[in-house]
């Protein structure tokens, strides 16, 4: 299973990363709407996703809290890169796109 669900009171948040390759280049972020948010990023409307062709959706989580959304992304963005690619890892072991897999 590649998400942590969190029993929902209200409108989900998610925390994602996102990846050009595997061990490649990385974005981490944060949205209500993640597969609208995915789209944004292949679409090329975030300039750091697309200089680097980051398209692929490696990992995410979903939270019923904005502040604890927020706090877990924060905390994974001063995360090192080796420890990034181990929870990966850890959930998508060859770095498929996981972008099915966003509840609907």
């Amino acid at each position: 299973m590649f998400t942590l669900m969190v029993p929902s009171c209200g409108m989900a948040h998610f925390v994602y990363i996102m990846a050009s390759r595997p061990g490649g280049a990385l974005y981490t972020g944060r949205t209500q709407n993640l597969r609208s948010r995915v789209e944004a990023h292949r679409s090329g409307l975030s300039q750091h996703t697309a200089k680097y062709n980051i398209k692929r959706l490696v990992w995410f989580e979903q939270h019923d809290e904005f502040e604890t959304s927020l706090h877990r992304e924060r905390s994974i963005k001063r995360w090192r890169r080796g420890w990034k690619f181990a929870l990966i890892t850890k959930h998508n072991p060859n770095w498929h796109d996981i972008t099915a897999q966003i509840p609907p």
